[in-house]
């Protein structure tokens, strides 16, 4: 009896000896590609080590950077959000039409475009809860009806003209340091504190690791996942701000692309895509590797056709890397 009971607690310990293994190889696991490719492009060319170079990746990857925040936690909640580029598109539109077309104040146009986002993620999670449709589907439906709402609002052309203050925000920069990735570190705060000291934060992540035993535990599982959507679209709404400044225009195909960025930058950081497990620094991570990799082949000179070739690759290695972590960690 007794070395039944020693066997028990050995297998038990073993056990225990794993997970915390793979807690830690899942906190360095996205460090060691950034490292490899910052070496492996410094090595490459000379100029890629430089501190302009790094502050330039921090602004190209301020607005995939906002969207994968509002990823990260429809990830963890165990969705996916197909639809956060034509989201950020048509809350730019909103946002030009308003202040070319309309005459409105800057300020009040950005508040009205954000609002819109939140709403369409709320939008968009109702689908998901009241309606009862998957994910994926839901947000991938979405995708085209929300393309062709930015399109109507801004009548398929390109809106410019855009006011001084909008510009700073997506080209300025304060003691070298890029506006835009200053916004992005200040949505990042904001989802690490929603995520790591809140009770909603908590009901994310319970949500995404067992739904069944969230419902029971008094979860509302509806509301969470609404509020996790509505998050998105906020994020969405502040990440078309930024374009906005970068482009000097809004367009309705501005986003076109961006949900698959946002959802490999967040893999790559270490959340699962099955949900329940994840982290707002790992995506920061993510979002600097998926830059860093975009600037090093535009660096290292490979073609346009050629980078829409790695990417793919990128994103099916980011998948596999997840399925993997996944079936270790059992």
């Amino acid at each position: 009896m007794q070395s039944v009971d020693l066997t028990v607690f050995q297998k038990e310990k073993a056990e225990a000896k794993k997970k915390t293994m793979m807690h830690y190889v899942n906190k360095i696991s996205p460090i060691i590609p950034l490292l490899i490719l910052i070496v492996y492009m410094a090595i490459a060319n000379r100029e890629f080590f430089t501190l302009n170079n790094f502050l330039n990746i921090s602004k190209q990857s301020s607005v995939m950077g906002i969207l994968a925040i509002g990823q990260t936690m429809v990830i963890i909640a165990a969705g996916i959000d197909l639809a956060v580029g034509s989201v950020m598109a048509l809350t730019g539109c909103i946002i030009a039409v308003a202040i070319i077309n309309g005459g409105v104040n800057p300020v009040v146009a950005v508040m009205i475009g954000i609002v819109g986002g939140i709403l369409t993620g709320s939008l968009i999670g109702l689908i998901i809860t009241k309606l009862k449709v998957q994910d994926f589907i839901a947000t991938l439906g979405s995708l085209t009806a929300i393309q062709g709402f930015a399109l109507l609002t801004s009548g398929g052309l390109p809106i410019s003209g855009l006011p001084e203050g909008l510009l700073f925000i997506g080209n300025g920069s304060i003691a070298r340091i890029p506006i835009s990735f200053l916004v992005f570190v200040a949505v990042a705060i904001i989802g690490w504190v929603i995520l790591r000291h809140t009770t909603f934060g908590r009901n994310v992540n319970a949500l995404g690791g067992n739904r069944e035993a969230a419902w029971v535990s008094g979860i509302n599982v509806n509301r969470t996942k609404l509020l996790v959507y509505a998050f998105s679209g906020f994020c969405a709404s502040i990440a078309s701000v930024v374009m906005l400044g970068r482009l000097n225009s809004a367009n309705a195909l501005m986003g076109e692309g961006m949900e698959l960025l946002s959802i490999s930058a967040v893999v790559l950081g270490g959340t699962s895509l099955f949900g329940g497990a994840g982290s707002i620094g790992g995506t920061i991570i993510g979002v600097i590797t998926m830059g860093t990799l975009s600037n090093g082949l535009n660096f290292l000179d490979i073609s346009a056709f050629w980078q829409k070739v790695i990417l793919g690759l990128v994103i099916i290695s980011v998948v596999a890397l997840d399925t993997f972590r996944r079936r270790v960690a059992r």
